[in-house]
């Protein structure tokens, strides 16, 4: 069994690969990871795939609809300016903000969304200021959110 840290950083580094990659057609879609709609119910469910849970990541993170130019935090300005030391307090004043502004949102949830679009907006404007550990790190580093996965049995069974 794999530990909580490795799935983390192998589902970070296929998310990255994907954000990345010059092929588009790279990341694999959920539809075909998931075995599609006929998949059959009594199928156990596939094992840990950390590019069909960095495919969820990413989803997620587009699913955020937060304006990070628009944001007054002066954590997040600074990340904004590569400054990617502050990207942990941005991320958790950020998280607290939105999950706040929609209450049927789980924090974590919130958490993981406003992590992965935060990274993949600083990557598009500062990509050399932009590495895996960060995001490992800040996800990682949250005990809450660590909780709240392995509760639901571990990444393979992340659903936002």
């Amino acid at each position: 069994m794999t530990t909580f840290e490795k799935q983390t950083e192998c589902v970070v580094e296929a998310l990255f690969s994907d954000l990345f990659s010059e092929d588009e057609t790279q990341c694999r879609s959920l539809e075909t990871d998931c075995g599609g709609p006929a998949q059959a119910a009594s199928e156990p469910p596939p094992a840990f795939d950390p590019v069909l849970v960095a495919s969820r990541l990413r989803r997620m993170g587009d699913q955020c609809n937060l304006d990070f130019e628009r944001v007054s935090s002066k954590d997040l300005a600074e990340v904004l300016e590569g400054k990617m030391e502050k990207f942990e307090a941005a991320v958790g004043s950020l998280s607290s903000t939105w999950s706040a502004q929609n209450p049927e949102m789980a924090y974590e949830i919130a958490f993981l969304s406003v992590s992965v679009k935060l990274i993949m907006h600083v990557a598009k404007k500062i990509p050399a200021m932009v590495h895996p550990h960060q995001l490992i790190q800040v996800i990682n580093g949250n005990p809450q959110v660590r909780s709240y996965i392995e509760a639901r049995g571990g990444w393979e069974n992340l659903e936002n």
